[in-house]
This record gives structure tokens, C-alpha cells and sequence, in this order.
């Protein structure tokens, strides 16, 4: 039987990292990871893993995290569709990439 996991969090949502303490904004999201085999260590692989954007002063740092590790911050607004037009790259799946890159 296979199990179907449901994302917890959607594009352009906010979120924290429970270990490493940085907030940013969720682009994309995998069923599963989506990654190398061995690179997961303990963090079961089977749930939904995120693309999250880390803004800070030099433009940002796209972070890969499962979704146990990351916990919703409601007291942040998530972007509207102008701030996420004037932010990313949005194709036509829906799939978000920082301005400065290109979707495939």
C-alpha cells in the first residue's frame, strides 16, 4: 500500500527551520526528496521536502528542507501576487525560481 503525503505548507508561505533558526519563503516543493540516496542521514525521505529562499543582504540562499524540519509562522503574511511577481520567475505549473534564475 502506498501512502500519499499531502504538503503542509504552499508557495509563497513563510516558514521557520526548527534547528537552524532562519525563516524564508517556500518555491517549490517535492512528494518526496529528490536528492541522492545516502545524502537524507536520519531525516525520513518519504515527506514532502521544500525549496525554501533565504533572503539576507547579498539577494539569498535556496535551502533544501524536509518538512518535519520546518514549522509555519503565522504572525508572517505570506507574499501577495504582486510581491511574488516582483520577487520570482513563476512559470506556468506554478513552480517559482528567484528572479535571477530561469525555470526549465
Amino acid at each position: 500500500m502506498t501512502q500519499v503525503h499531502t504538503a503542509r505548507f504552499g508557495l509563497g508561505q513563510i516558514v521557520r527551520h526548527r534547528d537552524h533558526a532562519f525563516h524564508g519563503l517556500v518555491m517549490d516543493v517535492d512528494a518526496q526528496y529528490a536528492g541522492p540516496a545516502a545524502e537524507t542521514g536520519v531525516v525520513a525521505s518519504d515527506q514532502p521536502f521544500y525549496r525554501i529562499l533565504i533572503a539576507d543582504i547579498e539577494g539569498g540562499v535556496i535551502a533544501y528542507a524536509a518538512e518535519d524540519a520546518l514549522v509555519a509562522t503565522p504572525e508572517i503574511e505570506p507574499l501577495s501576487p504582486e510581491d511574488e511577481r516582483e520577487w520570482f520567475t513563476i512559470d506556468a505549473q506554478g513552480r517559482h525560481a528567484p528572479r535571477s534564475q530561469t525555470l526549465q
